[in-house]
């Protein structure tokens, strides 16, 4: 198999004189040492251009990144000052966008099941507005509007009935989902009209959302028609059509651009005469590709007739993803990263489970050995945001690299921290 696909890495990434990658401006292998492995590596130019590309194609104060796929206070700094908002869809994740200074002005509340105490904070905070996934959501609303708290702006979430071919457990505009008010049975209407009525919340817009990494765009198209002809009626400011634009992961594997997506949502709203603003929540398209993750090869045990494993110092703790979707990863040596690859492995974790598997039919280079560093690229998204302690591993490290120099985000986890919430 030829090199990894440029396409899959960041955008800085380079060859050095010595045949090695570098990204940033920085030495892969110099990250490696010195700040260990497992290591996520950020190419922060990478992020900036696309959080760019999306202001771009969408306009100002149209684009709310969904903090989900990858979030630190460095992170919602990072997007925060190139003009994005930020979805966050727990009371977590609004506190560590405040705790960066980011004004709750340019946050937004999701979630499918907010509590009370959820609620109470993002009103007292002032997000922007609050999606309202429920029913249930809206008697809350109520009670803490008796309780005197100012009234929030809110969109209703709508399920537009609309399947994305993406992973089941990652599509969501489908009639049997956990989330908004379902389209076809009259839930929506049922719900525009209690929220036009109410005085615990001032309607200001709908959303729908139909799932993640969606690489058929036509899928958007047909959400924002759906979408378009239930929202006519009530003419509402605003109209939020979701995230979950596909990256690609693996060769052969091409995704449409965050512009292209623009150009098919934009052009589609237009033809059907929407008048309300367009907004959109990037996540995954933001951060996938602009971070590798760097591992240590420790074992690679060779079954004649079955397979080799190559067992590295993370697994699914650190990318989950795999195991969860079943999802494909590239690998290769970033000492030699244009080398061909032509050894199959099976990438392994180190984790005590048979299911711990990273890349189920990898290709390496020939000389792959104990001790190399691997680099796995696209794990910007949903890698260090769904990690876990499985097996009490520490969660990695997280640097980002820009101009020749890198910056530690999120230090790794020390064994102190794996018992600093017992009690005794």
């Amino acid at each position: 198999m030829s090199p990894v696909p440029r396409h899959l890495l960041p955008e800085t990434s380079a060859e050095r004189a010595d045949g090695s990658l570098e990204i940033g401006g920085v030495s892969t292998l110099d990250l490696a040492a010195q700040y260990g492995t497992p290591l996520f590596v950020y190419d922060e130019q990478h992020l900036r251009s696309r959080c760019r590309e999306a202001v771009t194609s969408f306009g100002a104060d149209r684009v709310v990144y969904a903090t989900k796929a990858f979030l630190c206070r460095a992170m919602a700094r990072l997007v925060h000052e190139e003009g994005l908002m930020l979805d966050v869809a727990t009371s977590g994740e609004l506190f560590v966008a405040l705790s960066a200074g980011v004004p709750a002005s340019r946050c937004v509340l999701h979630g499918n099941n907010k509590s009370l105490d959820e609620l109470r904070f993002a009103i007292t905070s002032g997000v922007h507005h609050i999606n309202v996934d429920s029913f249930d959501e809206l008697d809350r609303l109520d009670t803490l509007h008796r309780e005197g708290l100012p009234v929030p702006r809110v969109a209703l979430r709508i399920t537009p009935g609309v399947e994305a071919h993406t992973h089941e457990y990652i599509a969501t505009g489908q009639d049997d989902s956990k989330f908004g008010f379902n389209l076809a049975n009259g839930d929506a209407a049922r719900a525009v009209s209690r929220a036009d009525r109410s005085p615990s919340v001032e309607l200001m817009g709908l959303h729908c959302h139909i799932g993640s990494n969606v690489f058929a765009v036509s899928s958007f198209a047909r959400a924002a028609e759906v979408m378009a002809a239930f929202a006519a009626p009530y003419d509402l400011p605003e109209l939020t059509l979701g995230g979950g634009l596909g990256v690609a992961y693996v060769e052969g594997e091409q995704a449409p651009s965050i512009s292209e997506w623009a150009t098919v949502l934009l052009d589609a709203c237009r033809s059907l005469g929407v008048r309300s603003a367009i907004t959109v929540e990037p996540g995954r398209s933001i951060v996938a590709n602009a971070a590798v993750t760097l591992y240590s090869v420790g074992t690679i045990k060779d079954i004649p007739g079955v397979r080799s494993y190559l067992s590295v110092d993370g697994g699914m703790s650190d990318n989950p993803r795999p195991v969860l979707y079943g999802s494909g990863y590239e690998a290769f040596l970033p000492r030699a990263w244009g080398a061909d690859r032509v050894r199959a492995v099976r990438v392994v974790g180190k984790h005590c489970e048979s299911g711990d598997i990273l890349i189920n039919d990898a290709m390496v280079p020939a000389d792959t050995a104990v001790g190399d560093v691997l680099a796995m690229p696209v794990t910007g998204a949903y890698g260090y945001s769904m990690s876990s302690n499985y097996n009490m591993v520490g969660k990695p490290a997280v640097v980002f690299v820009r101009d020749g120099k890198s910056r530690l985000v999120l230090r790794r986890q020390t064994h102190e921290d794996l018992v600093a919430l017992d009690i005794d």
